[in-house]
């Protein structure tokens, strides 16, 4: 499988579900919750996953599908798109134009490249394996920085309103005692991601999160110098996980502090 046929591929049904999302939010839609929790699915979600399953399909059609909505092929095929048609469903569903769609592909568990793209703003994050990260076109790295004081540190909640919100605002209050400059809660992970590739976050952790959240951001980070495992310090399953992505010379402080 040539990685360049993949990344091409990973663009165009990022695009084609970027189109999708882009209409229902100037348009206007209904929301409605999945099952009893406060998580938000809509049309736009499943009709962005839709375009992306087509694009993907009728390229490889051999190849898996994960994604968020409504495809669920076995985690364990060898080659698998692992999609988020729509991070930041709750943003999107407040007006609020900060959301990505987010599209992977792995070959026997490596991701071999992401693409993540904020429809709305034409913003495109590409990580190939191998060949770096990129900005609409202009290379990533991570932040040089060593010490916490002298960075921003990204979060996410989980939708759990109990213990997991309990240890995340824990982990905020030992982290502002280290004198960082300050904490942002944008609600989007692959782009909470992307801002730690490009030295915006000196790092970013959440308690739990799916593989469609973290599939193509951990590439772009680890292409652009960084660091990504579990907030206990393991390599990162394709499965739901805690999540640490940092900067190399502020990982080891901030996995003290978020273990």
């Amino acid at each position: 499988m040539n990685t360049v046929n993949s990344v091409d591929v990973a663009k165009e049904a990022a695009l084609a579900a970027g189109e999708v999302l882009s209409d229902y939010f100037q348009s206007g839609l209904s929301m409605r919750t999945k099952g009893a929790s406060v998580e938000l699915v809509s049309d736009a979600d499943i009709n962005a996953e839709r375009a992306i399953a087509e694009v993907i399909r009728s390229r490889f059609p051999d190849h898996g599908i994960l994604g968020e909505e409504e495809n669920s092929d076995d985690e364990g095929t060898e080659h698998l798109w692992i999609v988020d048609p729509l991070d930041g469903t709750t943003n999107f569903a407040h007006g609020i134009p900060h959301f990505a769609v987010s599209v992977a592909y792995y070959v026997n568990g490596v991701p071999q490249c992401g693409v993540i793209y904020n429809p709305l703003r034409q913003d495109w994050y590409v990580a190939e394996r191998g060949k770096g990260s990129t900005h609409n076109n202009v290379s990533l790295h991570v932040g040089e920085q060593t010490t916490l004081d002298e960075v921003l540190i990204g979060t996410g909640f989980y939708y759990d309103r109990g213990a997991m919100m309990e240890a995340t605002l824990a982990a905020i209050d030992r982290l502002f005692k280290q004198q960082i400059r300050g904490i942002r809660r944008f609600g989007t992970a692959s782009l909470d991601l992307a801002m730690v590739a490009s030295g915006q976050f000196g790092a970013f952790f959440e308690y739990q999160l799916s593989p469609w959240d973290f599939a193509a951001g951990r590439l772009l980070v680890e292409e652009a110098g960084g660091k990504v495992t579990t907030c206990c310090g393991a390599d990162v399953p394709l499965n739901k996980t805690s999540l640490l992505a940092a900067a190399s010379g502020l990982y080891e402080s901030v996995l003290e502090l978020v273990r």
